[in-house]
């Protein structure tokens, strides 16, 4: 409960007040800054839907019952088909076995299998919302996916990335980031009112204005704390990735008095960090 609270109200929710800024008026930003807004965001929804996962997790968890895993370090994924595998288990297990499964999966000619990937990522989309901007979320992601499907690649990345050893390789740490970037760009259709803000904004990522210098520090509140909790954030994930939650190395294999100093760290963060007007979930509008 205590990271899902430090993920929504520290990370997710302080992420927000930039991804709305630059979202909101993306022509008064240049394109590098705009990449950034994209990549917060990604971040951002991450973390509220992991976050609240977690306080539910484990708020039930008080109460005696055990709820399913709903996220497992996706933005450490190989490729698209590991990252679909690992984020909102919930549901895309629930698509697999109801809707893709039933369609015939991987199984029959070619002509089946790209319409059973793209009935499936579609649906996924439609069912965050009726608007152009969730169906073209969902085609991307199908586009990704295809290819591993038609080569036979979809579960080819099932274990755990660097298993057994403090760094990834370099072709790993690529892999991993080309994954990460992929969804970002995706993520902005998901983000966007409608698809010409979605279109806009792109437009001005992959404009001249790129390599424009932006002061950052200007911001009135600094944008560098912020990322400072995202790089806390990942680095204890990292650390945690063999495990099912990312503080259960702190929890499981330090003194007791150390877990409680980390605990009460995590307490003073939230504190002094999270936001004082309301952000709602992400994902209860769904």
């Amino acid at each position: 409960m205590l990271w899902g609270f430090f993920k929504k109200v520290v990370v997710a929710d302080n992420c927000a007040e930039f991804v709305d800024l630059f979202f909101g008026n993306p022509d008064a930003y240049p394109g590098n800054t705009l990449l950034l807004g994209g990549i917060l965001f990604a971040i951002q929804i991450y973390c509220d839907f992991s976050g609240y996962s977690d306080i539910a997790i484990g708020t039930a968890r008080l109460f005696g019952f055990s709820l399913m895993r709903n996220f497992a370090y996706p933005y450490f994924s190989r490729d698209i088909a590991e990252f679909w595998r690992r984020w909102h288990i919930s549901l895309s297990t629930w698509f697999r076995d109801y809707l893709y499964i039933p369609l015939g999966g991987s199984r029959g000619n070619l002509a089946m299998k790209i319409r059973n990937t793209f009935i499936i990522f579609l649906v996924s989309g439609f069912w965050h919302g009726a608007n152009w901007t969730f169906i073209i979320w969902g085609a991307i992601h199908a586009a990704y996916f295809l290819p591993l499907l038609l080569m036979k690649k979809n579960r080819k990345n099932l274990d755990i990335v660097a298993q057994g050893r403090k760094w990834p390789t370099l072709r790993e740490f690529v892999s991993m980031t080309t994954v990460f970037l992929s969804t970002v760009f995706a993520w902005i259709f998901f983000r966007a009112e409608n698809v010409g803000e979605a279109w806009r904004y792109l437009s001005g990522i992959f404009s001249s204005s790129f390599f424009t210098f932006y002061d950052f520090f200007g911001m009135q509140k600094n944008i560098v704390l912020t990322l400072a909790t995202v790089v806390f954030l990942f680095v204890m994930e990292w650390i945690g990735r063999e495990n099912q939650y990312a503080i259960a190395t702190v929890a499981l294999q330090r003194p007791r008095w150390q877990r409680w100093i980390f605990y009460a760290l995590l307490v003073f963060i939230i504190g002094m960090y999270m936001q004082t007007s309301e952000t709602p979930f992400i994902y209860f509008q769904f």
